[in-house]
């Protein structure tokens, strides 16, 4: 679900001891790139680190626009009212730069070895929230003495002030279902971190969030949305490890999904946060797309409920399943999707090409099920329609990377690059990661939204079959397609090392990678028909 918030981008800088400066050089390039907001830890227990609120200020002193908060404040050696007295006057000296990362104290034995309170994890965060009571009422300015008693904080007769230059947001650090509930009633951001909560545990967390929140009277989306990010720029797959597009696609589907819209690199490295500053410019603009594709389809569905016919079949592909085999001609076979009057479901499938570039074709298209016919009196949410339109734009990313295929063999043919250098590429490419054959929409986006359960039950395929047992055919097709398309792909890498050992010429792995397009752009085709009003229809996001 995405909440609409503003994107917010910034650093989470270690605030080591042994070299102050470069921490703030940091803090100062963070700004300079673009970035919005400089956030630093807070463990008044380790002498290695230099004190959060010290440092804070001399940032905030040193720079012009970006943000400041603690991630996040240790609550127990913090008192509540000292606290929000020291949030509000930085606050009131940097004109409104400055926001409240919170929390209950985790490290409970080194508190309490530096004086800090002895308590149980239940009690901290029972002391957190009388805590998070006491600092709104320090930052209002209108009514008497302050007059809270609780089991942990008793204030009797506080005077008020000062009131922050801003209106404050107070980010909980919150993990587990007491915590996150407390952020739904009382929280203005949940801010955890993704090497805590990876992103497929996302979606349970948030739905406890909204659901605290609605049961408080609140609209879940008073709540930001934050992330600690920890990822490489030179990974191989997975979570944020990989190059810039890897980030940028990623990251846009945690906003446009999760909602997620605060993100916070953790890194003291000068190139990562030039990096990630033009990861934020291109999340800003395909997030800001996203929004717009999803907007229109509301508003087409809620005006016009249109007649578009979607398309049928595409062409084939090799391999090793001979029980795909059969036709030697592309047909049109029916879709459950590809009938007139479809309500107000605006997406379109992608249409297969119309000519093949490969004489090659291992399947028989003609033998391809169908799912359930698309019902047209049925309305879809936007939020429906965003998520069977998303199929679309992870494909879309694949069909992007079957043109960098051929601009790498072309580039190879003319000795612009080595065929090392182009086998190292197509391997770092969606295509070629290990768990392709869950399907790729799976891979790219179920990762990041199914609750944390087996990999077998967090895979796409197995929901849509529990879902509705009469997609189980496609499913299976689907599957098995998968693997043809994994045996062509595996023909291109041995033409680039037969090109090397002489064995194959330059028009040997052209002619790999035009089956590859034939192959990919059919079955993607084919899935896009099949899984995209499904997808909407189940909501199984």
């Amino acid at each position: 679900m995405d909440y609409g918030h503003e994107l917010v981008f910034g650093t989470f800088l270690t605030p080591a001891v042994e070299d102050p400066e470069r921490v703030i050089a940091l803090a100062q390039l963070t700004e300079q790139v673009g970035l919005d907001l400089v956030t630093v830890q807070d463990h008044p227990y380790q002498p290695r680190l230099l004190d959060a609120w010290t440092l804070l200020s001399v940032i905030a002193a040193q720079t012009q626009t970006v943000s400041v908060s603690t991630n996040v404040a240790n609550l127990p050696l913090r008192h509540p009212v000292v606290l929000a007295r020291s949030v509000a006057t930085l606050d009131r000296i940097t004109g409104g730069r400055v926001e409240l990362g919170l929390g209950a104290g985790g490290f409970l034995e080194a508190v309490a070895a530096n004086a800090g309170p002895q308590l149980t994890a239940g009690e901290s965060i029972t002391a957190l929230e009388e805590a998070i009571a006491i600092i709104r009422e320090v930052w209002t300015s209108s009514g008497g003495g302050i007059r809270l008693a609780g089991k942990h904080y008793t204030v009797a007769g506080a005077k008020r002030g000062p009131a922050p230059a801003h209106d404050v947001q107070i980010w909980l650090g919150a993990y587990k279902p007491r915590m996150l509930a407390v952020t739904g009633r009382l929280a203005d951001g949940w801010l955890p971190s993704s090497a805590y909560a990876p992103p497929e545990e996302l979606t349970a967390m948030n739905k406890t969030i909204d659901e605290a929140a609605v049961a408080a009277g609140r609209d879940p989306s008073a709540v930001r949305r934050l992330y600690n990010l920890s990822g490489r720029f030179d990974g191989h797959g997975g979570f944020l490890q990989g190059p810039e597009d890897l980030w940028v696609e990623q990251l846009t589907e945690l906003t446009l999904t999760e909602g997620m819209s605060t993100y916070i690199l953790g890194s003291d490295d000068p190139d990562d946060i030039r990096r990630f500053a033009e990861v934020a410019v291109a999340v800003r603009e395909s997030v800001a797309a996203g929004r717009s594709t999803a907007a229109a389809a509301a508003s087409a569905g809620a005006t016009a409920p249109g007649a578009a016919t979607a398309s049928t079949a595409g062409a084939g592909a090799p391999g090793a399943l001979s029980s795909l085999a059969g036709s030697d001609s592309p047909s049109s076979a029916p879709s459950g999707a590809s009938i007139e009057g479809r309500g107000n479901f605006s997406l379109v499938p992608t249409p297969p090409p119309t000519t093949r570039r490969s004489a090659v074709q291992p399947w028989d298209e003609s033998a391809r099920p169908t799912g359930p016919a698309l019902d047209p009196t049925r309305v879809y949410s936007p939020q429906q329609l965003a998520s069977g339109g998303h199929l679309i734009q992870v494909h879309d990313h694949l069909r992007a990377e079957l043109d960098q295929i051929r601009d790498l063999v072309e580039q190879v043919a003319a000795g612009s690059i080595g065929v090392g250098q182009a086998r190292s590429h197509i391997n770092t490419m969606t295509m070629r990661q290990n768990n392709w054959t869950l399907g790729t929409y799976c891979e790219s986006y179920c990762r990041l939204v199914t609750t944390h359960h087996s990999i077998e039950d967090a895979s796409l395929f197995p929901r849509l079959r529990r879902s509705d047992p009469a997609l189980a055919p496609v499913v299976d097709r689907l599957q098995e397609e998968h693997l043809v398309i994994h045996d062509v792909l595996e023909g291109i890498d041995k033409a680039l090392v037969a090109l090397v050992d002489g064995s194959a010429t330059i028009d040997t792995l052209r002619t790999a990678v035009d089956l590859l397009e034939d192959t990919l752009l059919s079955h993607l085709s084919y899935e896009e028909r099949e899984l995209v009003e499904p997808l909407a229809r189940l909501g199984i996001l």
